[in-house]
């Protein structure tokens, strides 16, 4: 999840000086199959967010852009487990990337063979 738009548009008289827009990224870890939830592996601000995703990108890790979540999961502790409040959210996240890399198929095809035995 990457968030390039931080910035706060409720400011929009010309005479306030804006802040300029900060990066903020967020990195997951997440054993699918298992009931664990998945934790944060990575979160940073302006030149570190930017670096997490180009390790994403020259890694093929899919990124997607959610700002809000990425706020939220950025104030957590590395290594943590991701809050309650945020499980819809990054189980949408998740759900896209299991689609886009195709890992999801396989995993799903995995689960089905060790239920047949």
């Amino acid at each position: 999840m990457v968030d390039f738009y931080d910035n706060d548009s409720s400011e929009d008289d010309e005479n306030v000086q804006k802040k300029p827009a900060r990066a903020t990224a967020v990195a997951l870890t997440h054993n699918l199959g298992k009931s664990e939830l998945p934790t944060i592996a990575a979160a940073g601000y302006g030149a570190i967010a930017e670096q997490i995703v180009q390790i994403a990108f020259d890694n093929g890790v899919k990124v997607r852009s959610d700002g809000d979540l990425a706020q939220m999961l950025a104030a957590i502790e590395l290594d943590s487990e991701i809050p309650s409040e945020a499980l819809i959210a990054v189980a949408e996240v998740l759900s896209y990337v299991y689609k886009e890399n195709g890992t999801l198929a396989s995993i799903i095809k995995k689960q089905e063979e060790t239920d047949e035995q």
